[in-house]
């Protein structure tokens, strides 16, 4: 028999959504996470929406990298011509959605149910001065034009080499608090927002803490692919549609991101210090493994060392992740 978990998303993904976010100078925050950023679109709790949501890659370094003017993105190229209001971040990302019910002290369920692929190329890119590396190490950056072959479910990075496709969404989040004003959209946060968490598939689920009445969740910042750390700052960027069903949890308190998998709950540390990062993501796992699986303080700290894998999500945001990977097959 399949998990519930497997066979509520089944059942859940199999709907029709009961809206649909298109991607237009009109509909999207340039670079921001803002309490003040004026909603595109109202749902109610339990609703679902079809998002869609514009590769980082710019037209022109798209073209000067190889991709045809033609197989270019008309929305991407309306969204570069019209929208002025842009920043502090580089991330076009759709929204922000309002939804009702949402406080301050819940927590926004995302429940990501469809992703599909917009283009059938991605790309990455790199520069001296961005990435884990220091400036002496490239004299040069380059752009990298990858095929996609969904059909196959694979990218072709070269002709001896193809990665499997796992597409996810780099940035989901909410409006962080008011104080903290229109937030840059690369770092993540408490408000989530650019954690670069692969594990955050279709089929899984995102937890956010709420700051602020509606939410106002926004998303972008596709990716065909990554590996743990995105070390050269970009993964496989591309153009994603995804399907989402956002849930308002009076009965969850969260401080920071948590996430669950078919096979994994998910706990993550957030700080500008690698070291603090993985701090944080072992006292969150401590907490989770206290609260929902009640266990001793001592006992989930031996478990999280023997039992549980810390990965480095990102470390090239200004904020570095660390995430918990909980696996649900130790628990009889």
């Amino acid at each position: 028999m399949k998990p519930l978990f497997v066979l509520l998303a089944a059942s859940l993904a199999a709907r029709a959504a009961d809206y649909q976010l298109k991607a237009t100078p009109a509909t999207v925050a340039w670079g921001y996470y803002w309490s003040a950023a004026k909603p595109v679109l109202k749902i109610k709790s339990g609703d679902t929406v079809e998002i869609q949501t514009m590769t980082t890659s710019s037209p022109t370094s798209l073209a000067n990298a190889g991709v045809k003017p033609e197989d270019i993105q008309p929305e991407l190229k309306a969204i570069y011509d019209e929208v002025k209001d842009k920043g502090p971040g580089g991330h076009i990302l759709t929204g922000p959605i309002f939804v009702e019910g949402a406080e301050p002290g819940d927590v926004l369920e995302v429940r990501i149910q469809k992703i599909r692929l917009s283009t059938p190329y991605a790309a990455n890119s790199f520069s001296p001065t961005r990435g884990v590396l220091p400036r002496e190490d490239f004299a040069q950056g380059r752009t990298r034009i990858i095929p996609l072959d969904a059909a196959r479910n694979v990218a072709r990075f070269a002709d001896h080499i193809e990665i499997p496709l796992r597409p996810f969404f780099g940035s989901m989040g909410v409006a962080p608090d008011e104080s903290k004003g229109r937030l840059n959209s690369a770092p993540p946060g408490d408000h989530a927002g650019n954690l670069d968490n692969k594990e955050l598939v279709a089929g899984t689920t995102l937890f956010i803490p709420v700051h602020v009445a509606g939410a106002l969740f926004e998303v972008g910042d596709g990716h065909a692919g990554q590996g743990n750390g995105e070390v050269d700052i970009t993964a496989m960027e591309t153009s994603l549609v995804g399907t989402f069903q956002f849930v308002v949890r009076k009965d969850m308190r969260l401080k920071w991101p948590r996430g669950e998998t078919p096979t994994h709950w998910i706990a993550m540390g957030l700080d500008p210090d690698l070291t603090q990062a993985l701090i944080l993501a072992v006292r969150e796992a401590i907490d989770f493994l206290v609260a929902e699986k009640h266990l001793s303080r001592e006992e989930a700290y031996a478990l999280c060392s023997v039992g549980v894998d810390f990965d480095i999500t990102q470390a090239v945001d200004g904020t570095k992740g660390v995430h918990a990977m909980i696996p649900k097959s130790i628990f009889k």
